[in-house]
């Protein structure tokens, strides 16, 4: 694969950061994009184009765009990886932060790919990668704005998919499911100091912190994902990285929604009591 060109935000860590240097690998010019220019020097380093990038900010993704293309010429994949996870009950959430998730996590991504579907239909050619989430197709007790932007963003998909069709250009949702990073941590630190002693869902919250979630996924598994749905002669519209993933979607696409509720109110509790044993036994080794 050469001379094609790829779009990658969200790549100062994690997910984005692996596909950045997977695509480079697989021969793309790269074109990687993050607030933080300081958290790329690595990708720099291996000729990967770092550019500082705030996807709330329509300037910021006009000059991300633009470099591209007054550099290249054209651009041939995007992939929307920017996004974050702003948990609490929905109650609790402020109206600021539950907008700034729908801005990076729908509209950022939106804005960019209004930007870049000019070049590519005059191209006849290009492929669109939405990072969401199982996540966008399902729910679960203290994710609403979270999963409501991401459900938001796999519906935008769809549309689009339908709309650019005849240009020859594709349009894929990645649905990662866990990851071995720090997000589902800091996501919970986040909510902890969020929700204030008095709410009334803080217990709940405290139930959901102590769950205990291990995934072997990596980040890079996500970018070979990635690399996969871009480079397939015919891709599909969506995709899972385990059986698990896949199983929790057919999950909530076949059960009814009360069957759905008991069962996410039953993960939750189980995580709980999981890692409160996992406690005891540790506490028990030390004595």
């Amino acid at each position: 694969m050469t001379n094609q060109v790829a779009l990658i935000t969200g790549a100062s860590s994690g997910m984005g950061k692996a596909a950045a240097i997977r695509f480079h690998q697989a021969g793309y010019t790269v074109y990687a994009g993050a607030r933080r220019l300081d958290r790329m020097a690595d990708l720099a380093a291996q000729g990967i184009h770092t550019l500082k990038l705030d996807v709330t900010l329509p300037a910021s993704n006009q000059a991300f765009v633009q470099a591209a293309l007054d550099h290249e010429g054209r651009i041939d994949v995007l992939i929307n990886d920017a996004g974050y996870g702003s948990m609490g009950a929905i109650e609790d959430v402020a109206p600021a932060e539950a907008r700034r998730q729908f801005d990076v996590n729908v509209f950022g991504a939106a804005n960019l790919i209004q930007l870049v579907l000019p070049t590519m239909r005059r191209q006849h050619a290009g492929k669109i990668v939405n990072n969401s989430s199982i996540g966008g197709q399902l729910y679960s007790s203290l994710g609403g704005w979270y999963y409501a932007s991401k459900h938001a963003l796999e519906a935008l998909s769809d549309s689009l998919r339908l709309e650019v069709k005849d240009f020859s250009i594709d349009v894929m949702i990645i649905e990662p499911g866990g990851t071995a990073t720090n997000w589902q941590q800091t996501a919970v630190d986040h909510m902890l100091a969020a929700t204030p002693k008095d709410s009334a869902y803080r217990k709940m919250v405290e139930t959901y912190a102590l769950g205990t979630w291990h995934f072997k996924a990596t980040g890079d598994d996500i970018a070979q994902l990635m690399l996969k749905a871009v480079t397939a002669r015919h891709p599909k519209t969506r995709y899972q990285l385990t059986l698990m993933d896949t199983l929790a979607v057919v999950a909530a696409r076949k059960l009814s929604y009360k069957m759905f509720d008991r069962g996410m109110r039953l993960a939750t509790r189980l995580g709980a009591h999981s890692n409160h044993n996992q406690e005891r036994s540790a506490e028990s080794q030390q004595n």
